[in-house]
Parts: structure tokens; C-alpha cells; sequence
């Protein structure tokens, strides 16, 4: 461990000479020396060439270690201190805000072995069970036994699958083969415990199949008792799995846990009202499976490269850039820094923009629900994020580009800002992960109908290459933005007055690169989500 320690010390001196120098060769020569204090001016500055500059920087520190950046690992680590070194050369008042959280490293693996040979991918098909009791570690293989199912489950009521519930179920079941059931109306628990009493090797249960009961959940309760590994997968595995006759799979369940140390990096400007604070975020972290150059590199970079640009800038409020750590772990990283705020310094903070994943290979430009306009989901935002929304909306409007409300659904770094009893008002933006692009998002975004946002969401081709440039480079102005106009005003959003060159949304107070704000919003332009 010394020895990675030590690569990843040297590994982000190197990087942080090569991203800070290529940032600043991307732009002009004056962007070096002015005040990039108009959107304009900030977004002539602001390249992709300079973000991509930091990305590059992020694959270099995972190559040095071990291929991710995962926290709890040496390259989390070597992560943060390249993001330390661009916010201070910038100028920022920088801390690094430590926590403790529980580590846990993945090995499970669920394969089929024939016919058709596949590797699932953990966290993305499947998820080993994490039971109150315990969670058994081992290895089984054997002949896959389908008991119960009902496929296809979408025409049937939500939870009324009884698949594995009764003994019954497993009359005649082969000793020593695998069971696949499905959710529905008794535990997870009573279910594997039952095939485990049948002499099943191993336990696989798929979600149910209904709209809503699709993806991956985690298999909890009290399973005392329980010795044969278990794991979730989704119905589409499921399904898949059962399709296909005379299967065989290998179930392994296998994992480390303890207890390790992460870090937030908050950056922050030494000028602006400290009453009323304007929050930027992404999350750092990757998850252990790659080097999460799109997930979380996209934000994180162009984070950076819009911290850089505005480097000179004297806002009117408040600037906090926040780059969180362990957000794969569960989000762990803002939690804890929403949770140690006092009710005082809580209160300060005006809002809270998040980027994550906002260069995905196969896009949609999706803006947050800030307003539940599209009636999805969740609900609004705290009051104030549809405001937060309208200036997304704005931005693409200029640039005549196509939008879709996408739903707080919880799954980033916004979700301890707007949790009940903090309601800070939030927004951001997001180019899809492992949802799937319909032939209207096609027809509007180009890419290709059928397949991921990002192919290569939480797996190892999660590198460098794996961008859409050109979706990239609109969302790093977008972050530019956003971090301009609400660091010169929040008056939108919650009343408190700013530079008032930026209190209207005309072309004079707004313009963009590649079109001109014309105050109002193109209504043909916002797609409602489907």
C-alpha cells in the first residue's frame, strides 16, 4: 500500500502541471490575464479543450492506480489533490472536509456458463444480497431452475408474484442446481431460505416486471440461517435468464468490508455576500469497476475548467465549488456535509447546482424538474428550483437546442439539498446513464435509438474516449453559465438583489456564444419527459 501511496504523490504532481498548462494553452491569451466577468467573455474562455485538459488529468491519475478512482483507494486520494492544486493555483480558498465511511469492495460475480456465455456486470445486472443477518460469501454452480415465474409480469398487479413463497413451489427441484424466482408478495428473505430447504446451490431473484419494479433494488431482512450466496438481478436478466433453456450459470458472492477515510474538496471565493452562498457540485469519486472519466469526469472537469476561467471574477455572491467524495457508496460524501452544517450556515446557502455525467456518448440534453412541469416522478423541487430550471431552459433556448425534464429521482449529489427540513432549492444537468434512448430522443438528439445513454456506465470503458464532445462542450458552457449569473444574482430564485446587469434575461445581460438570449422561453424547444 506504501508503494501505490507513493505513485499516486507522484502521479498528481505530473498531472497537475499538464492540466493547469493545457487549460490555460486552450483559450485565448487575454482569457490568462482578464476578468471574464460577463457570459460572454467567461464563455469565450471556458473550452472543452481545457476541461478534456482535466479529464485527461483524471485518466492518468487511474492508470497510475490500478485503472479507478474509487474512494477509499489510492487514486480517490491522488483525485482530490489534483483538484486541491488547480482550485489553489486559481486562487480559492480551499478545504478538505474528511470523513469516515463503510468500504465495501465488490467481487461478486454472476455468469452464464452456457449456452451463450455472459458475464453480468455487478451493479448494473446484478446486486449480491445485503441481509440484515449477514450476507453468506461462496461460489455455486449448476443447472438454472426457473420456480414460479411469471413472465411477462407487466399485465399483472405490482407485488403479487408468489414465486419461492410456499414450499410447494419447489416440489421436484434438482438438488445442487441454481433457483431463479421473482419478487413479489413475501420477502426476499423467505424466498432464498426456501430454496436453500429445496437444496438449491445458489438463489437468484429478479425484479418483478412491471413498470417500476424493473432495475436493481437490494435484497434485505432477516435471513438467519441462510448459507448459499444470493443475488438480485434485474427483470430484463431475469427474463433473459429464463428464456434461455438448458442454462447453466456460476453465482459467486464476495466482497471486503471495513471502515476507511474519504474527502469532499471545497473551493471557495475569497469575495461575495458569505450570507448568500451559491453552490456548485459533482462528484469525484468513480466506482471501483473504472476510471469514471464520464461518471463523474464530465462534471468534475468542467467544474474546474469554469473555476479556472472565473478565477478573476469578484461575484456578488458567495462561489462554494463542492467536489464530493464517495457519492457511488450512497451519496455518502454530501450527506455528510449537508448533515455537519449548522442551521445557520445551512441557511446561507442560496442554492445548489449538480453536474453529473454531462458528456454521455449516446445524450439527451435532460434539465432537472425544478417545477414538476412534466408531472413525473418525485414531485418539485424546494421553492426556487424551477427558477433554477428556467435558466437551463434559457441557455438551450439561445442555442436552439432541444431539452427534456428529467425527475429528482434522488440519485445524485442534490439529494441531501433538497431532502425535507433542508429544502434548499436545487438544479442541474444530465445526459443519461444506463436508460435506454427511444426513437423520439433520436429523432430529436441524434445517437442511436435502443441503446444506454452511456454504454459504459459503471463498467471499465469508462475512459477518456468515452464522450459525446460536442454535448461536452455545450454543457461546460452551461456550467459556466449558471455559476456566473447566480454568483452575480439569486434574485429568481430567492429575492436577495445582485449586480444588476444580471437581474434581467435580455440579450444585454445574458448573451451566449452561438446565439443571443431573447428573454422568454421557446416552449417547442422543451420536450416533456415520456
Amino acid at each position: 500500500m506504501r508503494r501505490i501511496q507513493i505513485l499516486a504523490v507522484a502521479v498528481v504532481a505530473i498531472v497537475a502541471t499538464m492540466g493547469l498548462a493545457s487549460a490555460s494553452s486552450a483559450s485565448s491569451p487575454s482569457c490568462a490575464v482578464r476578468n471574464n466577468n460577463t457570459h460572454a467573455k467567461l464563455q469565450e474562455c471556458v473550452t472543452v479543450e481545457g476541461a478534456r485538459a482535466h479529464q485527461a488529468a483524471l485518466q492518468a491519475i487511474a492508470d497510475g492506480n490500478g485503472g479507478t478512482r474509487s474512494s477509499g483507494l489510492p487514486g480517490y486520494l491522488a483525485s482530490v489533490m489534483y483538484a486541491e492544486g488547480v482550485f489553489r493555483a486559481a486562487g480559492y480558498e480551499v478545504t478538505r472536509q474528511e470523513f469516515d465511511f463503510p468500504y465495501t469492495e465488490e467481487n461478486s460475480e454472476l455468469e452464464r456458463l452456457a449456452p451463450n456465455p455472459t458475464t453480468f456486470v455487478e451493479g448494473v445486472d446484478f446486486l449480491r444480497n445485503r441481509f440484515d443477518s449477514g450476507t453468506p460469501e461462496g461460489t455455486a454452480t449448476g443447472s438454472l431452475v426457473p420456480v414460479d415465474l411469471n413472465i411477462p409480469a407487466a399485465s399483472l398487479p405490482p407485488n403479487s408474484n408468489t414465486s419461492g413463497c410456499e414450499a410447494a413451489d419447489f416440489v421436484g427441484f434438482p438438488a445442487g442446481a441454481v433457483a431463479l424466482m421473482q419478487r413479489g408478495t413475501c420477502g426476499f428473505a423467505v424466498k432464498v431460505l426456501n430454496a436453500q430447504a429445496a437444496g438449491a446451490a445458489a438463489a437468484i431473484v429478479m425484479n418483478e416486471g412491471q413498470p417500476g419494479r424493473t432495475g436493481l433494488i437490494g435484497m434485505i431482512g432477516d435471513a438467519t440461517g441462510l448459507t448459499i450466496p444470493a443475488v438480485f438481478v434485474t427483470s430484463a436478466v431475469g427474463e433473459d435468464l429464463a428464456s434461455t433453456p438448458g442454462t447453466s450459470v456460476r453465482v459467486e458472492v464476495d466482497f471486503a468490508a471495513d471502515t476507511r477515510t474519504s474527502y469532499n474538496v471545497l473551493a471557495e471565493s475569497k469575495t461575495g455576500n458569505p450570507n448568500n452562498v451559491v453552490m456548485v457540485g459533482a462528484h469525484l469519486d468513480s466506482v471501483q469497476a473504472g476510471p469514471g472519466i464520464q461518471d463523474n469526469g464530465s462534471g468534475s472537469a468542467a467544474i474546474l475548467e469554469v473555476a479556472v476561467q472565473m478565477a478573476k471574477v469578484k461575484p456578488y455572491n458567495k462561489v462554494r465549488f463542492a467536489l464530493w467524495g464517495s457519492e457511488e457508496f450512497g451519496l455518502l460524501g454530501s450527506e455528510h456535509y449537508v448533515e455537519t452544517l449548522s442551521e445557520a450556515d445551512r441557511d446561507k446557502i442560496a442554492l445548489y447546482l449538480n453536474f453529473d455525467m454531462i458528456g454521455s456518448p449516446n445524450h439527451v440534453f435532460f434539465v432537472y424538474d425544478g417545477d414538476d412541469s412534466d408531472g413525473v416522478g418525485a414531485g418539485p423541487g424546494p421553492t426556487g428550483s424551477d427558477a433554477i430550471e428556467e435558466t437551463f431552459e434559457r441557455f438551450y433556448t439561445a442555442r436552439d437546442l432541444p431539452f427534456k425534464g428529467t425527475d429528482f429521482s434522488g440519485r445524485s449529489d442534490y439529494g441531501p439539498f433538497i431532502a425535507d427540513g433542508v429544502d434548499i432549492p436545487a438544479g442541474g444537468l444530465f445526459t443519461g446513464a444506463e436508460g435506454v434512448k427511444t426513437p423520439a430522443e433520436e429523432a430529436l438528439w441524434g445517437g442511436t435509438a435502443g441503446e444506454q445513454y452511456d454504454p459504459c456506465y459503471h463498467q471499465a470503458c469508462d475512459t477518456y474516449d468515452n464522450i459525446n464532445l460536442a454535448a461536452f462542450d455545450v454543457n461546460t458552457d452551461a456550467v459556466a453559465y449558471s455559476t456566473l449569473q447566480y454568483g452575480m444574482s439569486t434574485i429568481d430564485v430567492n429575492g436577495v438583489p445582485g449586480n444588476p446587469d444580471f437581474e434581467t434575461f435580455g440579450p444585454a445581460a445574458a448573451p451566449v456564444a452561438g446565439g443571443s438570449l431573447q428573454g422568454g422561453l421557446h416552449d417547442n424547444h422543451h420536450i416533456a419527459s415520456e
